[in-house]
């Protein structure tokens, strides 16, 4: 039987080429898209993965709320973590990390520098191994770092440094020329899918402030992680963390509050709430946004394959009339059509693997993710196939089977069965109007994506970052003494114009926030975010000052520059006001000497912070040059050269800012990219298969076509008649999806500090196109149609 059914499949498929093609290439294509959804999709959500406790660790993170708004870090004060560890016997293990960057020297035996790199470690106390289970290759995680100047290398590290990471273990690295750091372990590198991108980790005991009781400074490089007890439910915690906030802040009663969470482990890679050090978050919500886009595409392919199977149910009609004769019964039939669908299904999805493998190198390319199409390495993508093969072929084949199916033999036979009768006329264009909902729906989508990213691009900072590059500088006191020198050199470079020294640019990721009292009153609504640059900072990035002057010129602080919202946050209604007004940050007390015009220190899908601005010679790590446009290259290599000269045994770096300020929107690109391609899918999916549904429609009135002819319509006439209910399909399909879009983009542009205005264009846009390519596609065969002279289609009457 099943043969036979395989057979008469087959057989069908072949006499209707036009109709198989286009079903075939529909679902290849939404399928395709799902696919490679899906594989992104389980990457994303495998990070973190290969931790055996990966349920019980948790990160703790840092809030502060005031006057109705929430912000948040994923840094913690320093002492944190010895307070968690006493005062909470919930947790097995408490651990902190400590991150920073700076230049690693690798030295052989006679004191000749081998290898040096300018790169990221982590100070870590020896509880994190317990909470992490590394891989060991050499060493062992309970004395790893419990020595100072300890230092435990990934594989790849080891290898790099010493050429074969089994010669690593008890050699020496020299971390920014201050510390000499012997190797007491090797574990294996950490997988790409994880959120921890760990390569280096140095004893805690030689963090500089590890002994530090500071509770009102918390940076984004320090971290606190913690491992549950088992048995213990996080959420009987509450009581006991609430009392520990109150220990430790003096809240007020205003809702003015600092306060600390646990953030599972699970959670960290899609919450842009709280940052990570891999950097290639993908939020949850545009993991639920491609997932619904997933579902969109094969939905679509499945109405076209319905519409398109129950269309055709007129012409199989003496087929299932004369099968019933013969004593098929309705189950068999049911059958018979749904291994119909499943044999195209299989064709579909074999088709969709291989535009799977020619598209991934693209998609692993926009994503820098080395996403894997293996089967055999992740079995749950083979599962996929074959759940998707199954859903398609009862989503698209279970209606028409039992339309078909349920013919009456007799009108069958007789050949009296029409496109109202067998296969519900209305539920196709019900199928048409959903299909076009969802199409229109992505085009409004894309159009208001696009529109944000280019406002984004074209909205002003409030500083200038054109031409801008940012060089890496080394931290160390000896390296310091020749600061001025360099900039010396540098500025008699040709095309460069001016230069500071300074922490970070206006624009950073990387936040330092501290508690600060404004003329001997600690205030409690807000911290205030630290920056540090010298005199020419404000030159340099084209800050404009609206209040005050700049402090004179100094390496150490000697006045504070406070940005407007500072002000407004501290209820000083003029910059005039401000002035001379007494700050103290960290203990340092300096007189309020000038007030910056509001730039936007981080995205714009945030708020501006409240700022100030000082100048502190050892808080310098990078140099920022501002360059002539046309020069810059020149400029650059100059700049390469005097840098080495004066820091032989450092590690020059540099990067334009403007592709730093870039990187901020990778995740809206991405998407803005994705929304383009989807939607041009759906297009196609949803045009071909109204183009094959006019084909049949057209064929089933050839005889109608014919007659009205005869008697006299014109080529015009003909050609309204049957685009006339497309056109009305696709119209009330925006009427369906307009509401839809607008929630949607809403809330998605709700994400952003800095947004476009809603407009009816985007709207208005998506119509046109849809009733445009409808008109176009419909038109081109209902003229075909009209074309066709009628004693062709009458003859035989």
């Amino acid at each position: 039987m099943f043969k036979l059914n395989l057979k008469i499949a087959l057989r069908n498929l072949w006499k209707h080429k036009a109709y198989t093609f286009i079903n075939i290439t529909g679902l290849a294509i939404g399928m395709a898209s799902c696919i490679l959804i899906f594989i992104f999709i389980r990457y994303q959500l495998s990070f973190d993965d290969q931790f055996v406790n990966k349920d019980r660790i948790y990160r703790v993170v840092s809030n502060w709320e005031s006057k109705g708004s929430v912000d948040a870090s994923q840094g913690v004060p320093v002492p944190l973590s010895k307070a968690v560890r006493n005062d909470m016997p919930q947790f097995e293990k408490v651990a902190a990390i400590q991150s920073t960057g700076g230049v690693v020297l690798v030295r052989d035996e006679a004191g000749r520098t081998t290898f040096k790199e300018d790169t990221r470690i982590f100070y870590t106390q020896p509880e994190f191994f317990d909470i992490f289970d590394l891989t060991w290759l050499a060493g062992t995680s309970s004395i790893a770092l419990t020595q100072p100047n300890s230092v435990v290398l990934s594989q790849d590290k080891a290898t790099k440094y010493f050429g074969d990471w089994r010669k690593a273990m008890g050699k020496t690295i020299r971390f920014r020329n201050q510390m000499d750091l012997k190797v007491t372990g090797i574990f294996k590198e950490m997988p790409e899918n994880s959120t921890l991108a760990l390569n280096i980790l140095v004893s805690y005991a030689n963090y500089p402030y590890k002994d530090s009781d500071n509770w009102g400074s918390v940076g984004s490089s320090s971290e606190c992680y913690v491992l549950l007890k088992k048995g213990v439910d996080i959420g009987s915690l509450d009581g006991a963390l609430a009392q520990f906030n109150k220990k430790y802040y003096k809240n007020d009663t205003d809702g003015n509050r600092q306060f600390h969470a646990f953030q599972p482990l699970k959670d960290i890679h899609q919450n842009a709430r709280y940052g990570n050090f891999s950097g290639k978050r993908m939020e949850k919500k545009e993991i639920y946004s491609l997932s619904i886009i997933g579902a969109f595409l094969l939905l679509t392919a499945c109405i076209n394959f319905i519409n398109l199977a129950t269309a055709q149910a007129v012409s199989r009609s003496k087929e299932v009339g004369i099968r019933k004769v013969m004593g098929s019964r309705r189950k068999q039939l049911v059958m018979q059509f749904l291994g119909e669908t499943l044999t195209i299904s299989i064709i579909s999805v074999l088709i969709a693997c291989v535009l799977t493998e020619f598209a991934l190198p693209y998609m692993q390319n926009l994503f820098d993710e080395q996403i894997s199409f293996s089967m055999l390495e992740h079995p749950v993508i083979f599962v996929f196939l074959i759940v998707l093969v199954l859903v398609v072929s009862f989503l698209a084949g279970l209606y028409p089977s039992l339309i078909m199916s349920g013919f009456s033999p007799a009108l069958a036979i007789k050949n009296k069965m029409t496109a109202s009768n067998a296969g519900g006329l209305g539920l196709r264009k019900i199928l048409v109007v959903v299909q076009f909902t969802i199409t229109i729906i992505l085009i409004i989508s894309t159009l208001v994506v696009l529109k944000q990213m280019n406002y984004m691009r074209q909205q002003p900072l409030g500083f200038n970052p054109d031409a801008v590059a940012v060089v890496g500088m080394p931290a160390d006191s000896l390296s310091q003494l020749k600061y001025s020198s360099l900039k010396e050199r540098l500025l008699k470079v040709p095309g460069i114009s001016n230069l500071t020294f300074c922490d970070v640019p206006p624009s950073s990721n990387n936040i330092a926030e501290s508690s600060f009292s404004l003329n001997g009153i600690k205030v409690k609504d807000f911290q205030v975010r630290k920056m540090y640059g010298d005199i020419d900072y404000f030159k340099t990035f084209d800050l404009k000052l609206i209040a005050g002057k700049l402090p004179y010129k100094s390496d150490t602080t000697n006045g504070y520059i406070v940005n407007q919202t500072f002000l407004k946050m501290s209820n000083i209604k003029t910059p005039e006001q401000a002035l001379g007004k007494l700050l103290e940050v960290n203990g340092k007390k300096f007189p309020i000497v000038g007030i910056v015009k509001d730039f936007n220190d981080k995205s714009l899908r945030q708020a501006i912070s409240p700022i100030l601005i000082s100048s502190q010679k050892n808080e310098y790590y990078n140099m920022a040059i501002k360059m002539d446009s046309k020069q810059m290259m020149t400029a650059m290599k100059q700049v390469d050269k005097i840098w080495n000269e004066l820091f032989p045994n450092d590690v020059y770096g540099s990067a334009f800012l403007n592709d730093d300020l870039n990187s901020y929107y990778n995740t809206e690109r991405v998407m803005g990219v994705l929304f383009r391609v989807f939607s041009g899918v759906i297009i196609f999916i949803s045009f071909i298969g109204l183009f094959g549904l006019i084909s049949f429609v057209a064929s089933q009135r050839t005889r109608e076509v014919a007659i009205r002819k005869v008697l006299g319509a014109s080529n015009y006439e003909l050609v309204r008649m049957l685009n006339g209910s497309f056109l009305l399909m696709v119209f009330l399909a925006n009427l369906v999806a307009w509401p839809l879009a607008y929630i949607f983009v809403s809330k998605w542009l709700s994400e952003f500090a800095y947004r476009i205005p809603l407009s009816i264009w985007p709207f208005a846009i998506a119509m046109a196109i849809s009733m445009t390519i409808t008109f176009i596609t419909v038109s081109l065969r209902s003229y075909k149609a009209a074309q066709t002279n009628p004693i062709d289609a009458l003859k035989y009457e």
